[in-house]
């Protein structure tokens, strides 16, 4: 026993020094090239995986489980706490629409390209569909820190993809309990509960976990932490995450609301502005960290025999998610909006920018290991909606955003004034 445990030690610090020094590589040569780092990480993972054949990490094991959980929640959480709320409020009609009504109108939409292209049962179809619905924080957040977009569009996409994983999860599990015979079937009323639950619920679980640890640390009266700041912000991320799931409500969007209070705690009279640089610091190279971690091995798992065999009605499909469902996406969630007062232009990028990730990768995992039908299929879909936009729409929201003239050319773009 004392051996494999020595083993699995070895293995996975060998592969956290294999990935890092790798990512470490590609950031650079993103740097040089001028595009997004999840790119060129996504590069090097298909390299030393299917190429070299230096990396295998299965996507189930427990390894790779929990650098996609820690990683998402902290890139969650430091995209949170880069939101201004009074930004947010502007929009919320947006991100409301998007989040909800948005996933609907994806999934109706893919779900309806799956069972033509692929012949296969609808229910099979939607859930593929559900699976690749959701947008992914751990693509989108990282691309605008490069890309310096409009603080209006830019936290708005970047809401939108903590917000809508809820959905998307539900729709997903929904789906399965009917497919493998643990529920009843489809119930519009239990599936409504369900959201309200898992969405308001991680809501609440961030906010108080986020306000407390805030209110103990950095009231002036009390300050308990001060001199802990950063360690407070990091058992805040974690712990709004943990206590979430375990609560059964979306964790993710937990750990999203917490960055959202830590990051706007004046708001709330708690000044952290002490600790600011300090915190931004940690933040950027915790996230820079788990950032190469994530696509790095997401890049490892990709099988290309799958991917052959499905390569052409799975590229249909994620043209259809692309260019027919994101378009309607957005044009039903922002148009009634009128507060918002979207101009087309900003419309344009936002239907361009909708990069499929670690939360739809985890859910095709966890659906290929109960042993369904059509499992193939689904993982050829995800990891093509997966390859196709990042590699295509992430390297290229740069040029886009310069193009449509939303780009914004100052330093502190994206690096909202301390807290």
């Amino acid at each position: 026993m004392a051996t494999e445990t020595t083993e699995l030690i070895h293995h996975v610090l060998l592969l956290l020094v294999i990935v890092l020094f790798t990512g470490m590589l590609a950031g650079k040569l993103a740097a040089l090239l001028k595009v997004p780092d999840v790119v060129l990480f996504i590069a090097a993972g298909m390299l030393l995986g299917p190429g070299l054949k230096l990396i295998h990490e299965a996507g189930a094991s427990f390894t790779n489980q929990f650098i996609l959980t820690l990683g998402s929640a902290l890139i969650l959480f430091d995209g949170g706490r880069n939101i201004r709320l009074a930004n947010l409020r502007k929009v919320w009609v947006t991100i409301s629409l998007l989040s909800v009504t948005g996933v609907f109108i994806t999934v109706a939409a893919v779900g309806a390209a799956a069972h033509y292209m692929f012949g296969i049962d609808w229910l099979y179809a939607l859930l593929a569909a559900s699976i690749i619905a959701s947008t992914d924080p751990a693509s989108i957040i990282p691309v605008f820190k490069q890309v310096k977009i409009r603080d209006k569009v830019r936290e708005t996409v970047e809401s939108e993809s903590a917000f809508n994983d809820a959905t998307g999860s539900i729709l997903t599990f929904t789906i399965l309990g009917i497919l493998v015979g643990s529920g009843e079937g489809f119930s519009l009323g239990h599936s409504a509960w369900e959201f309200i639950k898992t969405a308001v619920g991680g809501i609440l679980v961030g906010a108080v976990v986020a306000y407390l640890i805030a209110f103990i640390t950095a009231h002036e009266r009390i300050n308990l932490f001060r001199h802990y700041t950063t360690i407070a912000m990091l058992v805040t991320a974690i712990g709004s995450y943990t206590l979430g799931d375990t609560l059964h409500v979306s964790g993710f969007m937990a750990t999203f609301t917490a960055g959202l209070v830590w990051g706007n705690s004046r708001d709330f009279r708690l000044n952290m502005e002490e600790y600011h640089a300090e915190m931004t610091h940690f933040s950027e190279n915790i996230t820079v960290i788990m950032r190469k971690l994530i696509f790095v091995l997401l890049g490892s798992q990709v099988n290309f025999e799958i991917l052959g065999k499905y390569f052409w009605p799975s590229l249909a499909v994620v043209l259809v998610l692309m260019f027919v469902a994101r378009p309607l996406t957005v044009v039903a969630s922002a148009l009634p909006d009128l507060k918002a007062r979207w101009t087309w232009k900003e419309l344009l990028f936002m239907m361009w920018v909708r990069e499929t990730g670690v939360i739809p990768a985890a859910l095709a995992g966890m659906v290929a290991s109960l042993g369904l039908k059509h499992t193939d299929i689904i993982s050829s879909v995800t990891f093509m909606a997966i390859l196709i936009t990042i590699l295509v729409q992430a390297s290229t929201a740069g040029f886009v955003a310069r193009r449509l003239g939303l780009e914004v050319q100052t330093d502190t773009a994206n690096h909202p004034d301390p807290v």
